[in-house]
């Protein structure tokens, strides 16, 4: 039963048609800047060395100086507006002589005629999401235009993501069947499938990315935007993070405090939980966005799980219903690769809908489309945007390098079946639709071919400049709490609280938290303490 969303995956999402949009244009935008023209490459200016020179930290190791010191190479992306770079760091920080890791960089350039402020680095999350995608389909464009105008947007995927050398495990068919998965099995065969499903992803990772999987840590990730900021010759880090985004900020402050700039952190992480704890965590954040979305459905007259009056606990009942259904009896779905809707698919499609509200109009017709016409399109389409699963059958990368950073960066939540069935009466608390499946989903870096180099930890960044934590009190992926917690850890923090539903809170729509943000973004002024927008 159920479906298998990532473990600890936190993503931005945009709007219903940004979203889209976004999912579209994700392997598009991968051709796009893999084309990119060498005959239009530029040479570095003096200037600009001279710049590199500046931003060379005064504690960098011999080892790591021709990293910061490179010269970054600009040239056309074949998407107008778009210059593409690639940036070398070192496989392994501890062995920098041993190979080099190749990212993919993009930039916008500063647009107005203001004074320039520098680059500004965006990440929208994951772990797994694309940073150069992201910056291409919505931030070029979507960032407040006096943002864009004084600052160089920049973004990089981060390794083993997307362009930057992609981890990879299994081909497009082997995918569809791993994210049909049954994920809450109903006996010791079904039982003994889902861990063989489990097995099997994780060989195949270990298979085809032996030399990277060790090596794509969120640590590493963070050290590899120092050598970024070094190269585009900026003496601080300015950065917005989001989902995901923010703990690999966090982590980036922990480590280089005194060369933070001005960092946002959106729909904020919180580093000191452990797998299990974070996962438990998350599951309550959904089963409070259904809630809401329960709330809100019934009072249309195209609800398909209840009408005026129903009280969402009964709504809950009648969408496990329908998924026990499709379990037995999946539908047509117009694949034409020949899937239909089965339960796993649909609870994916629905979980999907829970980032943002703006989705929830799409998924009620999606849901009224399945149950009253057994026509499961909807639920499917919302499904593979989940999982960036291409029209042609060919999915992004975001799912393995997904599992490659979680698994890398935090020890396994549980170590086998047994750990999983013990816990499941607490998950089932905490959500009676997806308890269930979400616990079972966390046993996936259970078999993860290489050891996990992180542990849950406080980040303090004592010393770095301030840094504004953005929580939004119903956000399904990044709880609250999360963002509470990171606030009050780091030493120089701001809260900044949207009182609201979905996932990350800036340009979505809150006047107040978009000036308090832009503002810190373009003059340096941090937003008052405890501030809260609606």
């Amino acid at each position: 039963m159920h479906t298998r969303p990532s473990l600890r995956r936190t993503r931005r999402t945009r709007s219903r048609t940004t979203a889209r949009l976004t999912a579209s244009l994700f392997t598009a935008a991968a051709l796009l800047v893999s084309a990119c023209s060498s005959e239009s490459s530029t040479t570095s200016s003096g200037g600009a060395a001279d710049a590199v020179l500046a931003a060379l930290p005064r504690a960098t190791p011999s080892a790591l100086s021709s990293y910061y010191t490179q010269q970054l190479h600009w040239r056309s992306c074949g998407v107008p507006g778009f210059q593409c770079a690639t940036m070398k760091a070192p496989l392994d920080y501890a062995k920098p002589g041993a190979g080099d890791v190749r990212l993919a960089v993009a930039r916008k350039k500063a647009s107005g005629k203001g004074k320039p402020l520098g680059s500004l680095l965006i990440n929208p999350g994951g772990p797994g999401g694309s940073a150069v995608s992201y910056l291409q389909s919505y931030a070029g464009a979507g960032y407040p235009a006096d943002v864009r105008a004084r600052y160089d947007l920049v973004a990089v995927d981060p390794r083993g993501v997307a362009r930057s050398e992609p981890v990879e495990c299994l081909d497009g068919r082997q995918m569809d069947t791993y994210t049909q998965t049954d994920l809450t099995p109903d006996d010791q065969q079904e039982r003994n499938a889902l861990v063989t499903a489990d097995k099997t992803f994780a060989e195949s990772c270990g298979a085809r990315s032996a030399r990277l999987l060790r090596h794509v840590s969120t640590v590493e990730a963070a050290r590899d935007m120092d050598i970024l900021r070094s190269a585009l010759g900026d003496q601080r880090l300015n950065y917005v993070g989001a989902s995901y985004g923010t703990f690999l900020g966090a982590t980036y402050a922990g480590l280089f405090p005194d060369r933070v700039g001005r960092v946002v952190l959106d729909g904020a992480m919180d580093p000191t939980l452990d797998a299990r704890q974070m996962t438990l965590d998350q599951t309550a954040g959904f089963e409070a966005a259904f809630q809401a979305f329960a709330k809100d459905c019934v009072r249309h007259s195209d609800c398909s799980l209840g009408g005026k009056g129903t009280a969402p606990a009964q709504v809950g009942d009648h969408l496990n219903a329908f998924f026990r259904k499709l379990d037995q009896h999946p539908i047509q779905a117009g694949d034409a690769s020949g899937r239909k809707l089965g339960e796993a698919l649909a609870t994916t499609g629905v979980i999907a809908a829970m980032y943002d509200q703006a989705e929830w109009e799409q998924l009620r017709e999606a849901l009224t489309s399945a149950m009253k016409q057994n026509d499961g399109r909807g639920l499917l389409a919302l499904s593979d945007t989940y999982y960036e699963r291409g029209a042609d059958g060919h999915y992004s990368n975001l799912m393995m390098a997904n599992a490659a950073v979680n698994c890398l960066d935090l020890p396994p939540a549980f170590t086998g079946p047994d750990q999983v069935e013990k816990a499941l009466p607490t998950f089932e608390k905490a959500s009676p639709v997806f308890g269930r499946g979400l616990a079972w989903a966390a046993l996936n870096c259970a078999y993860w071919p290489v050891k996990a180099t992180g542990e849950a930890h406080r980040i303090e960044a004592k010393g770095a400049a301030p840094i504004v934590v953005v929580g939004t009190t119903r956000d399904p992926a990044t709880p609250y709490r999360w963002a509470q917690s990171l606030a009050g850890q780091l030493s120089s923090a701001r809260l900044l609280t949207y009182v609201g539903d979905g996932h990350t809170a800036y340009g979505r729509g809150s006047t107040c938290i978009d000036a308090a943000i832009n503002t810190y973004l373009l003059d340096g002024t941090p937003p008052i303490p405890r501030k809260r927008c609606s």
